[in-house]
């Protein structure tokens, strides 16, 4: 069974996407790869406050026990 949703991780970069790493996750959950990927445009636009020479996102599998945490999926 893959996973119940997606989540959207925030990354900063150096020049030329080198040295990335994870600076936060945007809270929305997507119900598919490419429900995330669609909001990346938008979610980008965001994150003006990051001080890096880059900055991108990348769609990655929730873990699905934070998904029902109360017995019903969110997103």
């Amino acid at each position: 069974m893959g996973p119940v949703f997606y989540i959207m991780a925030i990354l900063g970069c150096g020049d030329g996407q080198a040295a990335c790493q994870q600076v936060r996750t945007v809270e929305t959950h997507y119900a598919s790869p490419d429900a995330c990927t669609a909001a990346m445009p938008a979610a980008l636009m965001d994150q003006s406050d990051l001080s890096y020479p880059e900055v991108m996102a990348e769609c990655r599998p929730g873990k699905a026990s934070l998904a029902v945490a109360d017995g019903r999926p969110r997103g």
